[in-house]
């Protein structure tokens, strides 16, 4: 579908979202860099050649420093959404390229914790009550797997 070029120039058009969560559905959010004021979980584009699962714990890593299996537990969502891709980050993406496919993934931590931000895409994070961070997202589909985790979950 994308050409060995494109690989190397542009993001495919595949993603990771990972819901940081307590187990009383305390969420984990985190502010764009690039955006004040856009508040997120941990996304990220899946890599040529990389799983959906490695996508979302590397992903985890990089944004946040935390790591699957020694700080929480990850778990496949088995759910994915198209998306609008944004304009502002349409360029990105192959010429054409605007629909996204994001896949679903929860990270399930004992208790609150502080993370290791990565400057380069995120200034701070917060931890707020499922409900509360499902309004504060700006994403839509982040807000639909923020309610989705707290249907599946006790």
């Amino acid at each position: 579908m994308y050409s060995e070029h494109a690989t190397k120039t542009y993001k495919q058009p595949i993603s990771v979202l990972v819901v940081i969560h307590t187990p009383d559905h305390e969420i984990l959010l985190l502010e764009r860099a690039d955006f004040p004021e856009y508040w997120q979980s941990v996304t990220g584009s899946v890599e040529f050649g990389e799983t959906l699962f490695n996508a979302a714990k590397r992903e985890l890593l990089e944004e946040t420093g935390l790591i699957a299996g020694r700080d929480g537990v990850l778990t496949d969502m088995k759910h994915s959404v198209h998306y609008e891709i944004f304009p502002q980050w349409r360029h990105r993406y192959p010429p054409g390229t605007h629909q996204n496919r994001e896949h679903w993934f929860s990270f399930s931590v004992v208790s609150k914790q502080n993370i290791a931000l990565s400057k380069r895409e995120h200034t701070c994070f917060t931890w707020l009550p499922a409900t509360d961070a499902a309004e504060k997202v700006f994403s839509p589909s982040n807000r639909d797997a923020i309610l989705a985790l707290t249907e599946l979950q006790p």
